[in-house]
């Protein structure tokens, strides 16, 4: 079974252009490393991931600090793990899933 890895145009993920290590090991572990067009991201099904991250975590918020952004982050990982089939994650998630 082939697999694929969803990378966008972000430039750690080109690595596999300038250094052959990544596309030897992608060829021979039988992986299609696939690159979304720039200004895309909407293509890359994780970015819907990550809006519901900045909605439910980020957004209209002031963190005093990067350990208290980081707390929230950890908790809405935790909670998101715990209640995947929340009505109001599925629709956020829904919404930027426009693919």
């Amino acid at each position: 079974m082939r697999s694929a890895i969803v990378c966008d145009n972000f430039s750690p993920h080109l690595t596999r252009k300038r250094c052959r290590r990544v596309g030897t090991w992608a060829a021979a572990n039988n992986v299609e490393i696939a690159y979304t067009p720039t200004n895309s991201s909407w293509l890359n099904r994780i970015e819907a991931q990550f809006t519901a991250l900045r909605y439910f975590t980020l957004d209209g918020t002031d963190h005093a600090s990067h350990q208290e952004q980081g707390s929230m982050i950890r908790r809405y990982i935790i909670w998101r793990n715990r209640h995947a089939d929340d009505r109001r994650l599925r629709s956020v998630v829904g919404r930027a899933n426009v693919a």
